[in-house]
């Protein structure tokens, strides 16, 4: 097969899919995974690579903006965390999502004890660190502003070094059939990362969330340990 076809033959199948990890590119094409990466350094008006996952251009981009979010379902949405932050202990090493929802669970987490708190979003770790007795990791990479977020291979190598007991996860959308949806293609490798490594996996939302799709999938229901709202 030759580049062009491969490059057709990936456009089409992104189409479908909307993010694509390097290595079911490579089985999809039938070619070594080198050689996806050079398909896609040679066009780099097509795709965009992020954290082992191809996306199209623009593809990582969303109209998705925290502060138009922040107010939305706002009384649900603590009513949540409080709930999740109910199943913190004292000395647990927990990861908690971006977006609008979770970081309310910073207000309401155990003060006895040493905690740490793993995060790649900006707004939670701006309240992590006021808070006493608590370490905080901050996954880096790449900076997106409108969700306040990092992304990248720096971030998902840091990851593979760390134990989390306990994972707190937030959805643009959960479905019953669909599963777990966000509206940004970069947090997919965080998400799916931290879902592999964490002893219990939460999925913190409020019930506007459910039976709806966002763009970008990350897991399936039954990845979840339990599913909390409101």
């Amino acid at each position: 097969m030759k580049k062009a076809e491969r490059i057709e033959r990936l456009e089409d199948r992104l189409k479908e899919a909307g993010v694509l990890h390097l290595s079911d590119a490579a089985e999809h094409l039938g070619v070594s995974e080198m050689t996806v990466r050079r398909d896609l350094a040679s066009v780099p008006h097509l795709f965009s690579y992020l954290g082992g996952y191809i996306l199209p251009v623009g593809g990582e981009r969303t109209t998705y903006r925290l502060d138009a979010e922040a107010d939305t379902h706002a009384e649900a949405k603590d009513l949540a965390c409080r709930k999740a932050a109910r199943l913190v202990e004292p000395d647990d090493t927990i990861f908690i999502d971006c977006g609008t929802t979770t970081p309310r669970m910073t207000e309401y987490l155990p003060v006895s004890g040493k905690l740490t708190v793993i995060t790649y979003a900006m707004n939670v770790a701006e309240r992590v660190m006021k808070r006493p007795n608590t370490n905080l990791i901050l996954l880096g990479g790449l900076f997106h502003a409108s969700s306040q977020t990092f992304s990248g291979d720096e971030a998902l190598r840091t990851l593979e070094r760390l134990g989390i007991s306990k994972a707190f996860l937030s959805a643009g959308g959960l479905h019953s059939q669909h599963g777990a949806t966000c509206s940004n293609f970069h947090e997919v490798p965080i998400k799916q990362a931290v879902l592999a490594r964490a002893g219990l996996s939460y999925v913190v939302i409020d019930s506007s969330k459910l039976e709806k799709i966002k763009p970008a999938f990350f897991a399936t229901t039954d990845q979840f340990d339990q599913i909390i709202t409101e």
